[in-house]
């Protein structure tokens, strides 16, 4: 096989790629090791920064989410006997939207195979090779056990911390910075209407609580527990037991209901540099991982490839390398600025240390509340800064 960006993964970041890169004309083929169903069904983030949200729907892949998804103008925080709301539009000018990765991964493979572009699923023994030429390859073995070569220009590792992509880089020449949380979340997937119209951030000295939503119909929320927590060790009692106390507030009540799905999620922050390497690129989670709390994953991985979408546009367009060479640069600042505000919002929220530590916590949570540039500081990071300001 033959084209010009080979793309490896099928989550967001290597699905948005080939999405943009199509709508240009630029040729692209996409592997994945897992199953369309796997892929389609996997719960990751849900919160959208607003220019994702527009990317999507101005790209046409924008219809469900903008009659499905819920916007979100604002978030609240809470700390005991005190729950503040942040309006984004009034601060920054902007909002978010609640729309579940899951459900961005689904519109995407639709529209590229509705469209007939190639899409590989569980393919296997994927590698890439002859990074440092100009004639880069990805070799793998199909679903039917066929072994594939495809020759490309240049291949786009999307495929994530465990992908093959990240490890093609040299020992040597690799930069990585990994910070590893005390603590972990719980989440479940509840089939009940959200109590709250905004998001929920909650400190409490039991730990941090948060209150998203699926849809209108489906409440998703999370406890701070500790990072080596069992799951059976949690009844759906007493998770609604754990969330009432954290979410208290007079006046206000938690909807109980089915517990759907439940998970432990880690929290941690990696970045690892260079994100080029000869004629291959990193994007997404194959070059960063973020603790949910900022809300940055999924806008993270599309940020990397809008700026790739633009520098692979110019070179095929007229030949210019210079966006391709600023690539790892202009990523990474973006990446620092993301990573830095996920750990703010995380060291912020989530009980950790002393005593000493949570009046900190509190302290800056007050200082939030009620310094104006505080307040805009937390809402244009939450909302997503412009590609063009960093």
């Amino acid at each position: 096989m033959r084209t010009q960006v080979g793309i490896i993964g099928a989550g967001p970041a290597g699905l948005v790629l080939a999405h943009l890169l199509a709508r240009q004309g630029i040729e692209s083929i996409v592997v994945e090791n897992r199953s369309r169903e796997y892929v389609e069904a996997r719960i990751r983030a849900g919160i959208l920064e607003q220019e994702t949200a527009e990317m999507l729907v101005d790209t046409g892949v924008g219809e469900r989410l903008q009659r499905e998804g819920i916007r979100h103008d604002g978030i609240y925080l809470q700390w005991p006997g005190t729950r503040h709301h942040l309006d984004f539009p009034a601060l920054c000018g902007r909002s978010v939207w609640v729309y579940g990765q899951t459900e961005v991964v689904k519109d995407l493979i639709t529209e590229r195979l509705g469209a007939g572009l190639p899409l590989y699923f569980e393919v296997s023994d994927t590698s890439v090779r002859d990074i440092d030429s100009n004639r880069p390859s990805i070799g793998f073995t199909d679903a039917s056990g066929a072994a594939q070569t495809i020759a490309c220009d240049v291949i786009v590792g999307a495929d994530g911390f465990h992908g093959v992509s990240r490890p093609a880089i040299p020992d040597a020449l690799r930069t990585t910075w990994q910070r590893d949380y005390p603590f972990s979340w719980l989440g479940i997937l509840a089939d009940v209407p959200p109590s709250t119209d905004d998001l929920i951030y909650a400190w409490h000295p039991n730990g941090f609580a948060l209150h998203s939503m699926r849809s209108q119909k489906l409440s998703r929320l999370y406890l701070q527990v500790d990072p080596d927590e069992n799951l059976d060790d949690w009844s759906d009692d007493r998770i609604w037991s754990e969330l009432a106390t954290r979410f208290e507030i007079d006046g206000w009540t938690l909807n109980e209901g089915p517990v759907l799905e439940k998970l432990l999620a880690p929290m941690r922050s990696f970045v690892s540099t260079p994100m080029r390497h000869g004629q291959l690129f990193l994007a997404g989670d194959a070059a960063h991982i973020v603790p949910a709390t900022g809300a940055k994953g999924l806008n993270l991985a599309v940020a990397d490839v809008r700026l790739l979408a633009k520098a692979l546009t110019a070179y095929y367009d007229n030949g210019s390398t210079a966006l391709l060479d600023a690539y790892p640069e202009t990523a990474l600042r973006n990446v620092w600025r993301k990573t830095h505000f996920s750990w703010w919002m995380t060291t912020m929220m989530h009980v950790h240390g002393d005593e000493f530590d949570q009046q900190l916590q509190l302290s800056q949570l007050r200082y939030v509340a009620t310094s104006e540039a505080a307040a805009r500081s937390l809402a244009e990071n939450y909302t997503g800064l412009p590609l063009d300001e960093l």
